[in-house]
């Protein structure tokens, strides 16, 4: 053990073995779009002002940079909800930047040009337009008339002195002169950010580097200082793994939301995104609340934790097998928290508020029984232990409390 109560050479990690020589990123900035993307779900709940409010309180804690506060065209409500965000982002100084979608239409962009103005506070643009030839072939679209839009967008950015940021949908599945051409001419016309999308959780981690080296090719050419953004979505569930592919493939911004709510089978999972960016080493920051945003994202929108959700999930450091906990309480009984949060788990819990809990159920062994007695205040007797795995070994589950208890009585 190292002085610091750290241990040397008691994991071998293979994630350092053979990987390419990819330098830590100088900086990974984060977009959380909860409030939009997350709201396009079928299953989400639109929550009221006050709720949303405190979610993007939370994200500026978290050291989030920035939030799609939603869509200004999408009506009255939307709207009055996204002036009282950027209202309490401005007040109250918090560390945050908001940003609005709109089309690539001038009168859906008017509205946040008007909101700016009146709060005198700026807010990010991000116009967006279908690139993929399914989609211009689905839409009737030529990319004469595409390009006009996108002049006159982010020309009126410009005019208006609103940061833009434009956005390719679909960019994963979108032949390169097309980008070329629509890319091209955002950046001509002042876009200061572009973003690549994976709109239809197509793309693998190897369409990700290929992609992103063409489009920093094309920044490059281009001789101006341009952010390069990343949204992707995970119907194939590689929206996470997709996320670490553009970081180290050179984007700047990526995008995310809470439990990975979003169209369809959603987005990356922000929070996820924070746990393995901590893990990896490239941001270094107090992420203890991060479950307090999990749990209030959850309720806000009406999504339930899965059980085996990741980190944040009831099950995701519980044990009720024998060999593991006896490992864990092994560790525990040492005083040794960070080999109790290691033994048998990728994430260390305490790095993110929580900690290591023993269950008992079908598969659990002596040790389980004499820790939950110990953890009760109870002294685990021969009799007490006996009762509670003749329980346990007749459960098809782990028992509940008042199961355990009434096992004692």
């Amino acid at each position: 053990m190292t002085e610091n109560g750290r241990h040397d050479n008691l994991i071998y990690d293979w994630n350092l073995v053979n990987t390419t020589a990819v330098p830590r990123p100088r900086e990974v900035m984060l977009d959380d779009e909860t409030l939009r993307d997350g709201l396009q779900s079928p299953s989400a709940h639109d929550p009221d002002l006050d709720t949303k409010i405190d979610l993007v309180r939370r994200m500026a804690q978290l050291g989030i940079n920035t939030v799609d506060v939603g869509l200004p065209g999408a009506g009255v409500r939307a709207r009055e909800h996204i002036t009282a965000i950027v209202k309490t982002i401005r007040d109250e100084k918090l560390p945050i930047a908001a940003n609005v979608a709109c089309r690539t239409v001038v009168t859906d962009i008017e509205p946040a040009a008007e909101l700016s103005q009146k709060l005198g506070f700026p807010i990010e643009v991000c116009t967006f337009i279908g690139s993929s030839p399914i989609r211009q072939f689905a839409e009737g679209w030529e990319l004469s008339d595409m390009l006009k839009n996108v002049r006159a967008a982010v020309s009126f950015c410009k005019k208006n002195n609103l940061p833009n940021m434009f956005v390719t949908e679909d960019t994963t599945r979108a032949n390169p002169e097309t980008l070329r051409a629509l890319y091209s001419t955002a950046i001509e016309g002042g876009a200061s950010r572009i973003c690549v999308c994976d709109t239809c959780g197509h793309v693998t981690p190897d369409g990700v580097r290929a992609l992103l080296n063409y489009i920093k090719q094309l920044v490059r050419e281009s001789g101006k200082e341009v952010g390069i953004d990343w949204h992707g979505h995970r119907d194939r569930g590689l929206g996470l793994v997709n996320c670490i592919a553009a970081i180290e493939s050179g984007a700047s911004r990526i995008h995310g939301a809470a439990l990975g709510v979003g169209e369809r089978a959603g987005n990356a999972e922000m929070d996820l995104l924070l746990v393995n960016l901590k893990l990896l080493g490239w941001i270094d920051r107090d992420l203890r609340p991060l479950r307090g945003y999990v749990e209030a994202a959850s309720r806000a929108l009406q999504c339930p934790i899965a059980h085996n959700y990741p980190v944040f999930g009831s099950d995701a450091f519980e044990t009720g097998t024998g060999v593991h906990a006896a490992a864990v309480v092994k560790a525990f009984r040492r005083n040794d928290l960070w080999l109790a949060n290691r033994v048998y788990s990728g994430v260390p819990a305490d790095d993110f508020g929580l900690q290591q809990k023993i269950g008992l159920g079908p598969m659990s062994g002596k040790s389980n029984a004499i820790w939950v007695l110990e953890q009760m205040g109870l002294e685990p007797t021969d009799d007490r232990v006996k009762r509670l795995l003749d329980r346990a070994k007749n459960s098809p589950r782990l028992l509940t409390e008042e199961e355990i208890a009434a096992a004692l009585k």
